[in-house]
């Protein structure tokens, strides 16, 4: 728990859990209603190196609790016997960790997760929010349907977990190359490499169809379906985000009933990052007010 006299470090918040399937990691500050955060798919990815900036932040209202998901972090991995199923997977770690409801916070292949989730278990959903996060259906103002510029780089920074490639990712991931930092290429690094079986399993995710891969059934999602989302729902989206166009939150919006857009000029694919106090307020904020 978060308090004047105890730091909010990756130390002091680490935390397991052992659900149904997975012994999963995550870091947890804060009292309050639980605001869950679900990062993104990069390699090296955590809960930590996709929220260290908003944390802290966010325990002073709330119960935060940042997830490893299956493949990612120091969590289990994920197989074909195990299954790919995200949303099952959030919904254990939930019913093991006492949290009856959420706000789920979900950046990029989190965001998806959040969504999925939002539809299929919307009694367990407060509050929506994604950030630079895709959405099924077609693309008819960004160029072309195939691999984004950041998605080509994301997949060879899985094939080649080099120092190199790393330095690539965290690059393209920013707008402002100030928060392209040499310490965070070398945190996504350090990750990516001590569970190489996590790499394995996400290239093999990817090839996967629909009944294999949390990927791949959100976009087989038919884009309609988005509107009997009943949550709440905030999109942020960095305007200058080169992995997931921005038109992808406009479509998402679009869908939901109940859900509005924050377009941030000078920002990429992090906007939890890059513009970390006014992505904490809209937040709070968001998330306070019901």
């Amino acid at each position: 728990m978060t308090s004047a006299s105890v730091a909010v470090t990756a130390e002091s918040t680490s935390r397991f859990v052992q659900t149904k399937r997975f012994r999963i990691h995550y870091h947890e500050a804060g009292t309050g209603h639980p605001v869950v955060l679900l990062h993104g798919s990069g390699a090296g990815a955590t809960g930590w190196s996709n929220f260290r900036p908003n944390i802290e932040a966010l325990s002073a209202d709330f119960r935060v609790l940042a997830v490893d998901m299956p493949g990612w972090g120091e969590s289990d991995t994920q197989t074909a016997e195990t299954g790919r199923d995200h949303v099952a997977s959030l919904i254990d770690f939930l019913d093991e960790t006492g949290v009856e409801k959420a706000a789920l916070v979900g950046n990029s292949m989190g965001g998806m997760t959040a969504v999925a989730a939002a539809l299929r278990h919307p009694d367990r959903v407060s509050h929506l929010v994604t950030m630079g996060v895709s959405c099924p259906g077609p693309n008819l103002f960004s160029a072309g349907n195939g691999p984004s510029e950041g998605m080509k780089v994301l997949i060879q920074a899985y094939q080649e977990p080099t120092p190199e490639n790393m330095r690539r990712l965290v690059s393209i991931m920013c707008f402002d190359q100030a928060w392209a930092t040499e310490e965070l290429a070398e945190l996504r690094s350090k990750a990516a490499n001590a569970h190489p079986e996590h790499l394995r399993s996400f290239l093999e995710g990817i090839t996967a169809g629909p009944s294999g891969s949390h990927i791949a059934a959100f976009f087989a999602l038919a884009p309609q379906q988005l509107s009997s989302i009943t949550a709440p729902t905030l999109a942020i989206h960095g305007r200058d985000d080169r992995v997931v166009h921005f038109e992808h939150s406009l479509r998402l919006t679009t869908a939901v009933p109940d859900s509005r857009l924050v377009l941030l000029n000078r920002c990429g694919h992090w906007a939890q990052i890059e513009h970390a106090e006014e992505f904490n307020r809209l937040v709070a904020s968001f998330v306070g007010a019901a």
